[in-house]
């Protein structure tokens, strides 16, 4: 024996619905918040490509070598740093330290060290162009190494 659904509970279910779903956009609209009274702002950032094996480091334009300048911080005292010392660099005023394939201003850039940035000492100390160079090695990534002038570091206690 088939058996067919009343026609009114399917109409008061249906209208019930309707109810539920109307209700719940109603809320969904007031609950919304409005618009700030101070606006809308725009966050502005700047990308700055990280060097890779097809974007390599653009060296600098300027001919002839530089020379140290009265901008350029002082070597830390001799016999502060160490092979197996900590450092840090420090005194780019942002803009970084390049580490060098070779010690002096000659020397190829492999990377370029962020300022606050730490590294292990590996070998030097070795003076060249005015400056004393050390080779140092990344903490977290090995592959980033080179000679570094070491006025722009400063000892690091872990």
């Amino acid at each position: 024996m088939r058996r067919i659904l009343n026609p009114w509970i399917l109409f008061w279910a249906l209208i019930i619905g309707i109810l539920l779903a109307g209700g719940t956009l109603l809320l969904l609209l007031y609950s919304r918040p409005g618009p700030s009274a101070t606006g809308e702002t725009t966050a502005i950032l700047n990308v700055i490509l990280a060097p890779t094996a097809t974007r390599p480091i653009p060296t600098p334009t300027s001919s002839g070598t530089a020379t140290p300048t009265q901008d350029i911080p002082p070597s830390p005292l001799p016999g502060l740093l160490t092979v197996g010392a900590y450092v840090q660099i420090s005194g780019t005023g942002g803009d970084g330290l390049r580490l060098r394939s070779q010690p002096g201003l000659s020397g190829r850039t492999l990377v370029v060290g962020s300022e606050s940035e730490v590294f292990r000492v590996d070998d030097g100390p070795q003076d060249a162009d005015g400056y004393t160079w050390w080779h140092l090695v990344g903490l977290y990534d090995e592959s980033r190494e080179g000679w570094a002038a070491s006025n722009f570091l400063m000892l690091y206690q872990p």
